[in-house]
């Protein structure tokens, strides 16, 4: 009678960690969901497919400018030029248009810049040990003059649609960009390898104990520029995209995608794995931001609430992020 018992309460806790587990997983997924429904049953204009398509480009360009971000910070670093690299890459690859380089000169040139700030950034965090907030304020300090000095000031209009403008299209009933599909592709190559393979379990052990990891073999410094150099070409990327979708080039354009996307990166982190910024996490999180910010402006709700609610979010990742990296400490002491 007793073995039945401890079996039919083991099996409830079973059930428990399991309920816990995908209520843990999916919570922000129920959350996006529920405010859709909330806000286009007030506002159904939500739905409308030129609506969705808006939300959609928003949501590809974001995710494309912080795929890298996400890695960095999940190792323990921070990069805080991910949006004047893009802005970089923007005005790159617009007055590379303006001196006859063709498209795909100037979005190689615009890919080239963000892989030399990449391992700039990379060197000296990695190999001279410089702290990284530091060094990426700089480097975005470098970027936004060289994006001001490209247009002086000004911006640089672009006359003609290039090779990617067919990907900004919408698609499959008028509501669906096609750049979706390739933005979705690159971050499943990337969750897979962040939670498939061993170079993604390394990702994660910098975080919680660099010098352990570093005292066993494995390459810090190497993956440490490989991180840096990631976010740079993901956020030149969404540089050439914003030349293409905008058709200029726009030196001020990087400012409010810093705030954005260090929201979007630590509100991701608070699904999947708690406290560790996770590719999973960083989509969810983007479409949730896009259809709030969507959703606020149809409500009429002004630029300051809005802004207040992200304020909020960033302070929720943010500290989520900070109780869970201290767990982690307390629980290799206590070990």
């Amino acid at each position: 009678m007793t073995m039945i018992l401890e079996g039919a309460m083991d099996r409830r806790h079973s059930k428990g960690r399991r309920l816990a587990r995908l209520t843990t997983n999916l919570w922000l997924v129920a959350a996006l969901v529920l405010m859709t429904a909330a806000i286009a049953s007030q506002k159904p204009q939500l739905l409308d497919p030129g609506n969705v398509v808006a939300v959609l480009k928003s949501f590809s360009i974001m995710v494309m400018m912080v795929l890298g971000l996400t890695w960095v910070i999940a190792a323990g670093k921070i990069d805080v030029s991910f949006m004047q690299v893009a802005a970089l890459s923007n005005m790159l690859c617009a007055w590379g248009l303006s001196q006859g380089w063709g498209w795909w000169g100037a979005i190689g040139a615009g890919l080239c810049a963000g892989l030399a700030v990449g391992l700039l950034n990379g060197w000296l965090v990695a190999v001279m040990r410089l702290p990284a907030l530091i060094v990426t304020i700089s480097t975005a300090g470098l970027c936004a003059s060289l994006a001001a000095a490209l247009g002086k000031g000004t911006v640089i209009r672009i006359a003609a649609p290039g090779p990617l403008a067919s990907l900004l299209e919408p698609q499959f009933g008028g509501a669906v960009p096609l750049i979706v599909l390739p933005v979705l592709a690159l971050a499943g190559a990337a969750w897979f390898v962040q939670e498939r393979l061993t170079m993604g379990r390394y990702i994660y052990a910098m975080a919680q104990n660099e010098a352990a990891i570093r005292s066993v073999g494995v390459p810090v410094v190497g993956l440490t520029l490989l991180l840096f150099v990631f976010s740079g070409l993901c956020a030149s990327l969404a540089g050439v995209i914003l030349a293409e979708n905008l058709a200029s080039g726009q030196p001020m354009i990087g400012g409010p995608y810093l705030i954005n996307g260090l929201t979007v990166v630590l509100l991701g982190g608070m699904m999947v794995h708690v406290g560790k910024p996770n590719i999973l996490g960083t989509l969810t999180a983007t479409l949730f931001i896009g259809v709030l910010f969507s959703g606020a402006a149809l409500l009429g709700l002004p630029d300051y609430q809005r802004q207040i609610i992200q304020g909020a979010l960033l302070l929720s990742g943010l500290v989520v992020a900070t109780l869970a990296a201290r767990h982690h400490g307390e629980r290799r002491k206590g070990g």
